[in-house]
């Protein structure tokens, strides 16, 4: 049964925004993956590249939250719903991870944090429609293709840079972990079309949020 849209689930959803947005997302409190690494002397380059790149990596994670906000809302069973809202913790933790990363690397967030947390809870709440089976497929397809863009920045980090590269990489575990969750609970294939909207709306967020 899909959850009525009452007050009490009204406020939650918002309190939930604003923390993913405004920086307060509480997680699982699971270890920084940094946490015993050197900080390295980056050139002002390489430490530009880094804060891009990391500035990305916390936009794709504030669209996350909102993605399986949106969709948790919208699920059909508990079972999807508990699944998605376990999965929403973990990725808390990239949140977290993220944005701690950008403050040492004296950087800040996306501005257009809002603008992608808006936009991918209504798409996360329009998957839950679609049954089940679907939103299941759009977590396994959407964390892919996080694994495959993760991987990418795992190229493109300076190679000194240990500790935004230990954070994309436990990233990239989890994401993977959370692709194999879906699909084992039943997610269908989503049709190519689907696939290769969903792959330019990520390029068009991506490019943006590197510089803004």
């Amino acid at each position: 049964m899909v959850i009525g849209l009452n007050v009490d689930t009204i406020i939650v959803n918002l309190d939930r925004a604003l923390r993913a947005v405004g920086g307060a997302a509480q997680g699982s409190g699971r270890s920084f993956p940094a946490q015993n690494l050197p900080d390295a002397q980056l050139s002002e380059a390489q430490q530009h590249r880094s804060a891009g790149l990391m500035r990305v990596n916390h936009a794709g994670e504030v669209a996350a939250q909102a993605l399986y906000h949106g969709q948790s809302l919208t699920a059909r069973t508990a079972r999807t719903r508990d699944e998605l809202e376990h999965a929403a913790i973990e990725e808390e933790d990239h949140l977290i991870w993220c944005r701690r990363r950008l403050g040492q690397l004296d950087a800040k967030p996306s501005l257009l944090n809002p603008v992608w947390y808006a936009g991918s809870f209504a798409l996360g709440a329009l998957a839950g429609l679609a049954g089940d089976r679907v939103n299941l497929g759009f977590v396994a397809e959407t964390e892919r293709q996080v694994e495959a863009h993760l991987q990418d920045h795992l190229q493109r980090l300076p190679v000194d840079d240990a500790r935004s590269r230990a954070i994309v990489e436990q990233m990239k575990v989890d994401e993977a972990q959370h692709a194999s969750n879906a699909e084992r609970s039943g997610a269908i294939a989503l049709p190519a079309p689907i696939k290769s909207l969903m792959g330019l709306a990520a390029k068009v967020m991506t490019g943006s949020a590197y510089w803004l």
